[in-house]
């Protein structure tokens, strides 16, 4: 057993010197843990921004002045008053995103109780701002004009509906997108590290070296798994740490502990997955194809991108078996809400259960690939 643990960890420390002088890995590693990171969390989200904004105000009214005073950052950029001619020139120029046109006697006709209209021009090229743009101003015009007639010709609700936005008041979407994309580029650097690890031992001739060497294949397959794991949880950690919660000010409600814990759970179910995919092909072009039709699935049906309960019953029961789906809820639950162990126990034993299973069937197909 000492003999065995002594193989364990020098084969090991031999892979992590064989990754330093993969510099490309290491580049791949940097970026995917700090400026891959930043950029998704600090990008545009799909929420409106800063959109321009002008307006024809031909009413020159009381209620017209409400809705131009309406239109102020952080969604908007201050309102733009031009006159009718200028609209298309102005939109041909891309200067406007949306152009608001409100007719003369508009609060004539509004307190006479017609129903008069206000002409939205748009500029679907930006298709992101023009759809949620759109909506985000009828509803802001509604509100107004509610508040204009104070609620006279409107009946008063039976119940007042009070919302209250729990563990992100803001709705602010960095937070999400920036964990999220750790998530998955925890659950890719593990496959490809392991992957790449067996791969090169293959191509460069050692591997035959191991095995005229007193090892076994479980102590080369565990030496590159923890060695791997051991790179990808530090990487992580100093990630949500600098970039997440530092850089991005993202608040981190939970134990930075038991989210390593967790990761480490998770890694080692990944990186026996990864040495298994790494078994079935022979050079890295193929590693990369199986990685997408693999790891494409699990990342986008394990509920990090769209909520789990909302996908069809027969997917659910299928992505239980994957690692990602009780990767991402532990992850949501640790960071987000601050759950303990008492919450989170359930995804740790079925990481587990997953881990020992894909590790088991790694070990066969990997002494299969001696064998050959």
């Amino acid at each position: 057993m000492k003999q065995t643990l002594k193989n364990i960890f020098f084969l090991g420390v031999k892979e992590l010197r064989g990754l330093g002088r993969d510099y490309m890995l290491i580049a791949l590693i940097i970026y995917a843990f700090t400026l891959g990171i930043y950029v998704t969390g600090s990008s545009t989200s799909d929420t409106i921004s800063k959109a321009a904004i002008a307006i024809v105000d031909e009413d020159k009214s009381q209620i017209s002045q409400r809705i131009f005073d309406a239109f102020f950052p952080p969604m908007f950029l201050p309102a733009q008053e031009i006159s009718l001619e200028d609209i298309d020139p102005a939109m041909d120029e891309g200067k406007y995103t949306f152009v608001l046109v409100i007719p003369s006697e508009f609060q004539k006709d509004l307190l006479a109780g017609r129903q008069p209209e206000i002409q939205l021009n748009v500029d679907a090229t930006r298709m992101s701002q023009a759809f949620t743009g759109s909506g985000y101003i009828q509803q802001i015009i509604s509100r107004e004009i509610r508040n204009f007639k104070n609620n006279s010709s409107t009946p008063q609700p039976l119940v007042n509906t009070v919302i209250r936005k729990r563990y992100n008041a803001n709705l602010t979407q960095s937070w999400f997108k920036s964990v999220m994309q750790l998530v998955n580029n925890i659950t890719m650097l593990a496959i490809i590290l392991t992957g790449a690890a067996l791969i090169r031992e293959r191509e460069n001739g050692t591997l035959e070296h191991l095995l005229v060497m007193p090892v076994s294949p479980f102590e080369i397959m565990f030496s590159k798994i923890w060695s791997m794991l051991l790179v990808v949880l530090i990487s992580s950690i100093i990630s949500l740490t600098l970039v997440i919660m530092q850089l991005l000010h993202v608040p981190v409600n939970g134990s930075i502990s038991l989210f390593a814990v967790g990761v480490v759970l998770h890694l080692f179910a990944v990186t026996s997955l990864g040495i298994f995919l790494a078994c079935v092909a022979q050079n890295m072009p193929q590693l990369g194809m199986l990685m997408i039709l693999v790891l494409l699935p699990m990342q986008m049906l394990s509920g990090g991108s769209t909520p789990l309960e909302s996908m069809p019953e027969w997917v659910q029961n299928i992505m239980l078996a994957a690692p990602t789906t009780h990767f991402v809820e532990f992850c949501q639950a640790i960071l987000f809400r601050g759950a303990g162990i008492k919450v989170v126990y359930k995804p740790f034993i079925m990481l587990f259960a997953i881990g020992t299973i894909l590790f088991s069937l790694s070990l066969i197909r990997f002494r299969k690939s001696v064998a050959q």
